[in-house]
């Protein structure tokens, strides 16, 4: 098996475990079974009447609760690690290219460019969603050099131990709630029948689950990881106290001047750009590498299929600040600021 690191230029990311893969003994009575533990958590229908658990004060789809679990009791972070953590559809596939690239700058040609063979979610794998998604971990994490580079959705409360008691490199990136809705709402619309197909979860309401609809559980509070502005409170009281290891990104300051992020990216992972980088260009080459016009355009994220066995384009839809102008009314909006407003009174954040 190759591995994805910044030590190991070239190759393959790791490889996720198949489904026909079977978990080893030796996994099932180190991992164990969450399914029993699972069932005894509280639930509420959720988007597209699909089942979300409450667990730790937020809620999640039962597909994710098993690598959380796992995730929380056996992941054994390094301080040299880096992690980037975010809602869903906050800007997650965006932040995870620049930081590949920016770790890795010196390892690639634009003729070897690596996102034109594997997604930015195969090189910076989700840890309940992906590497902890089976019986026992799918990688061999004792065995890969620093830095890995991994992700995770869940609150900063939620993190194991080992990553609030460690001073590896945190990364939050967090958006304008209305557009979280809205990109969630087409997301969620895509996927949730390929991630539902070996769970007892009723019927899904695809065809009668309108955008109104996730609106009205999101104001609840009522969506995966959610609620939203619990998330990224989580982060943003814990990037007050630990600002060396933790950065707060917001999409749109991104978007706004990326040049300045990038750069500040790179100093922030220990890795700045030096003067005859910044001459030569090589910032601007990596904000154009990871724009959403050219990872959009890749064959890959054309064509390609996501371990859940969804396609790629799932992930690139547009990317555009203010989309939600195009579903939600004024005062729905109104409605949603005022929400956000209360939620972080005192917190000293604002959206």
């Amino acid at each position: 098996m190759s591995i994805a690191t910044p030590s190991s230029p070239g190759s393959e990311p790791p490889r996720a475990k198949h489904d026909e893969d079977a978990p080893t003994e030796t996994n099932k009575k180190t991992y164990g079974c969450c399914e029993d533990r699972i069932s005894t958590l509280p639930k509420t229908k959720g988007w597209f009447n699909k089942s979300l658990w409450q667990y730790e004060g937020f809620y999640f789809w039962s597909s994710s609760l098993p690598g959380l679990m796992r995730m929380q009791a056996h992941f054994n972070a390094r301080s040299s690690d880096v992690l980037i953590t975010s809602f869903p559809k906050a800007g997650t596939t965006w932040v995870k290219a620049l930081v590949f690239a920016i770790v890795n700058r010196s390892r690639y040609e634009k003729e070897t460019n690596p996102f034109l063979t594997k997604t930015p979610h195969d090189w910076i794998q989700n840890l309940e969603l992906y590497v902890y998604r089976d019986s026992g971990p799918t990688l061999p994490l004792d065995d890969i050099p620093p830095p890995r580079l991994f992700s995770t959705h869940v609150p900063y409360t939620s993190l194991p131990k080992s990553v609030i008691n460690s001073k590896c490199k945190i990364i939050y990136i967090y958006r304008d709630p209305k557009d979280v809705l809205i990109s969630l709402y087409h997301f969620a619309s895509k996927i949730t029948p390929q991630i539902s197909m070996n769970e007892d979860d009723g019927n899904l309401e695809m065809d009668n689950f309108s955008v109104i609809d996730a609106y009205v559980l999101f104001c609840k509070g009522i969506s995966p990881y959610g609620p939203y502005w619990d998330n990224v409170l989580s982060y943003w009281k814990a990037s007050i106290e630990r600002s060396q290891n933790i950065l707060f990104l917001r999409y749109e300051d991104l978007q706004g001047d990326p040049q300045f992020y990038v750069k500040r990216l790179a100093q922030f992972l220990g890795q700045p750009f030096s003067l005859q980088e910044e001459e030569t260009g090589e910032i601007q080459r990596i904000v154009d590498l990871c724009s959403f016009e050219s990872l959009s355009g890749l064959q890959i994220n054309k064509t390609g299929t996501h371990i859940w066995n969804f396609s790629n384009t799932v992930f690139f839809r547009k990317g555009e600040v203010g989309d939600w102008k195009n579903y939600l009314t004024i005062g729905m909006a109104e409605h949603l600021d005022q929400i956000i407003k209360q939620k972080l009174d005192g917190s000293g954040l604002t959206l």
